[in-house]
């Protein structure tokens, strides 16, 4: 049974979560907290985080900093709060969704099943490996590697990078990338694919992803 872990301070959106998740098969644990998230995180497996921004002690986007510096659970972000500068500030922290308040349980009960069949899946057995200059991308492990070191990618990034390095020399616009890797699960604003990029190429010291100017992006066929 997947486990999943709900920090949120609001005791009503505590029970209805709870309960709704334990209802279609999920073992959940609550936080009320950033402190007690952390230290829960820190004692127990976690299969996904749902994690409120606005918490007290300490909040949604420090426990996802301190998270990150050890981890790649997937993380959907749960926040009252809608504007483009507090998700992009979630992107920029890797979260792997983020859904705003109030929210229609069956499509939160959806995108937590799209991000853990994501997390788990096992890529095509065909393509195990693609290597592109000097940048390999492990298929089977979701690694990646730059000059033979190792790269910390979120699933979403890794994604993007795989959709562009099997389709190398076509332009991707962000509907292609966003149909492909989102599908249903997405609702919001395409730059989104932007900021993945930019994490990219910032992750990865990397200068071969193109933007093609109000179209979307290419990597050009290695020569």
């Amino acid at each position: 049974m997947q486990h999943i872990l709900i920090v949120e301070d609001d005791l009503d959106i505590q029970e209805l979560l709870k309960n709704f998740l334990q209802e279609v098969g999920y073992e959940t644990t609550v936080a009320g907290d950033g402190m007690e998230a952390i230290a829960l995180f820190s004692t127990n497996h976690f299969d996904l985080i749902l994690l409120d921004i606005l918490l007290p002690k300490i909040d949604g986007f420090t426990v996802c900093e301190l998270i990150r510096k050890q981890s790649q659970v997937p993380v959907i972000m749960l926040t009252a709060l809608n504007g483009e500068e507090e998700q992009i500030r979630g992107l920029d922290l890797q979260v792997d969704d983020y859904i705003t308040k109030p929210f229609s349980m069956p499509i939160l009960v959806r995108k937590i099943a799209a991000v853990l069949r994501r997390s788990t899946m096992m890529p095509d057995q065909a393509h195990q490996t693609i290597s592109y200059k000097s940048l390999i991308l492990d298929l089977d492990s979701y690694s990646v590697t730059v000059y033979g070191e190792s790269h910390e990618l979120t699933q979403r990034e890794f994604e993007i990078l795989r959709e562009l390095l099997l389709n190398q020399g076509r332009v991707l616009t962000r509907q292609n990338l966003l149909e492909r890797l989102w599908k249903y699960d997405f609702y919001g604003d395409e730059r989104v694919v932007d900021t993945h990029i930019k994490n990219l190429r910032k992750k990865l010291g990397i200068d071969f992803i193109q933007t093609i100017r109000g179209v979307g992006y290419r990597i050009d066929r290695e020569k």
